[in-house]
């Protein structure tokens, strides 16, 4: 398909600097595709009375690390300032990290990373690829490696926040979500950031399971679609799991009829990469880039549940299959129109799926 159909126009003041206090009063636009789609305002609040006893909550337990860093390149006896924001880990050691300015490095270089004026981590650059991309294996490894990347990373605000203003302490806790438990990701799995311990709390009253996944998030997900067709575009792989026992619930509430309700796009495509064709969900650990776009058939999910997402960009392109590309363009024209906050920090949305009913 062409890319430019899943372009619209976001006034800059409708994108969410920070998220809503407390987390689950962000607002909540409901979305049913029908012959005329349905489009209901609600409060995140008024989830568990929106999701039925039995459903279950597929939900991304991945923790973000502070993967922005800033260090010096050393060659010879030149120095250059050099932003490095990791992307995905390679081995105890060594990761692939997008550099700003990349033009300045190159394989053999030497980065360092600076505290309290003292040198704190040092890393050797070991390759550059495309789209600024290169390969960094540091001279310390493993829970060393970690500590390191805690104490001088920042949060890796998304750009569209990070160019309006710096990462802060405060970012340390609001990009984390409640269910945060395996380092790893880059970027937060946005839609969790709504949930609260109370909201949890009347999730679970309401006789609606939650089962767990991972996947770590990176930085791919906020690269822009250059290519004009999405068969042209190439997704960035990103590491996740499915265990035993989230396959074996998700099996069990569909089989006593419940409904699997993504949350989040991460989620989903995790739940999408497990789901054989037969709607079977298995055990899974490794690498998928599944992308999906209008046409896909969606083999595990029922109810998606997901933030406003940017113009071009694979996450619209999924929401447009999942609900129909009109059908999602009608919501976020809504969404604009009544002052919905968008992307990471912003407010969400409850999509049905195309062809169902609700």
């Amino acid at each position: 398909m062409r890319v430019d159909l899943f372009d619209f126009d976001l006034p800059p003041e409708r994108i969410a600097l920070r998220p809503a206090v407390p987390r689950d009063t962000a607002r909540l636009l409901v979305v049913e595709p029908q012959a005329t789609p349905q489009l209901v305002d609600r409060r995140i609040g008024d989830l568990p009375r929106l999701l039925r006893p039995g459903d279950l909550l597929i939900v991304n337990d991945t923790r973000v690390i502070p993967a922005r860093l800033e260090g010096v390149r050393h060659r010879d006896s030149l120095c250059a300032k050099i932003e490095i924001l990791l992307h995905q880990r390679e081995d105890l050691s060594t990761w692939r990290a997008f550099a700003r300015p990349a033009k300045k490095l190159k394989a053999g270089d030497k980065i360092v990373f600076v505290k309290e004026g003292r040198t704190a981590l040092e890393a050797e650059v070991a390759g550059a690829h495309d789209e600024g991309e290169v390969r960094l294996v540091f001279a310390v490894s493993g829970a060393a490696l970690d500590q390191a990347i805690e104490d001088l990373g920042q949060m890796p605000l998304p750009p569209y926040i990070a160019g309006k203003r710096a990462a802060d302490a405060t970012d340390r806790q609001d990009y984390q979500t409640l269910f945060a438990r395996h380092s790893g990701a880059v970027a937060a799995p946005t839609a969790s950031l709504h949930f609260t311990p109370e909201l949890v709390a009347a999730i679970r009253a309401r006789g609606v399971a939650m089962a767990f996944v991972t996947l770590h998030v990176g930085a791919g997900t906020f690269l822009p679609v250059k290519a004009e067709d999405t068969q042209a575009h190439r997704m960035h792989a990103e590491w996740g799991s499915v265990s035993e026992a989230t396959a074996a619930a998700m099996n069990a509430a569909r089989a006593s009829g419940g409904r699997i309700v993504a949350i989040g796009t991460t989620a989903l495509r995790l739940i999408e990469t497990a789901t054989q064709a037969d709607g079977t969900t298995v055990p899974f650990a490794g690498a998928t880039d599944i992308f999906i776009t209008p046409g896909y058939r969606f083999k595990g999910t029922d109810l998606l549940l997901t933030n406003f997402h940017l113009p071009k960009s694979t996450l619209f392109m999924l929401v447009a299959a999942f609900s129909g590309l009109e059908t999602m363009q009608m919501a976020y024209h809504h969404a604009i129109a009544g002052e919905y906050r968008f992307y990471s920090y912003g407010d969400a949305c409850l999509l049905h799926p195309a062809g169902k009913i609700a």
